[in-house]
């Protein structure tokens, strides 16, 4: 199991699908996953501080955790099944809940809590980026400090 940090999410063009990134922070596997553009700006707006003036999903869910009494511990990216990532909730109390690893790292990031990937997934689907392509990953990075949660909301009819 490594632990994975957050690299960013960016939508990929032409499909207008969003990617959340991960990387092994003591490691050098990067981790790509497909996610909705609801989760996309949930991570979005988590990373760049910004408050919404009433609690989005996951922040209701924070406080439905917090409100009853349990702590979350970690969240696990736990298998690849023909090309669909599962993650998993991992409570105090050894409880486990199944949930979608976008929702996952949305509630990790603002609970502050450990994204870890099995080995498994990982080895199957995790990116090594020769240095030469460092520049890429650098472009990355500016083009997340560059947007805005706006981008993920896609067309308006």
């Amino acid at each position: 199991m490594s632990e994975m940090r957050v690299v960013g999410v960016r939508v990929e063009l032409p499909a207008n699908q969003p990617i959340l990134l991960l990387r092994e922070t003591s490691g050098d596997r990067y981790l790509p996953i497909w996610i909705g553009s609801v989760e996309a700006t949930a991570i979005a707006l988590e990373q760049q501080g910004v408050k919404p003036a009433r609690p989005l999903t996951h922040d209701l869910l924070k406080d439905v955790i917090t409100g009853l009494g349990r702590r979350l511990e970690q969240v696990r990216i736990t298998d690849l099944q023909e090309g669909t990532f599962y993650a998993e909730l991992v409570f105090d109390g050894g409880i486990k809940v199944s949930a979608r690893p976008s929702d996952s790292v949305a509630l990790a990031l603002r609970i502050g809590v450990p994204i870890h990937a099995d080995e498994s997934v990982l080895a199957e689907a995790g990116l090594v980026i020769p240095d030469e392509q460092e520049d890429e990953v650098e472009k990355f990075r500016e083009f997340l400090d560059s947007i805005s949660p706006e981008d993920f909301r896609g067309a308006q009819p």
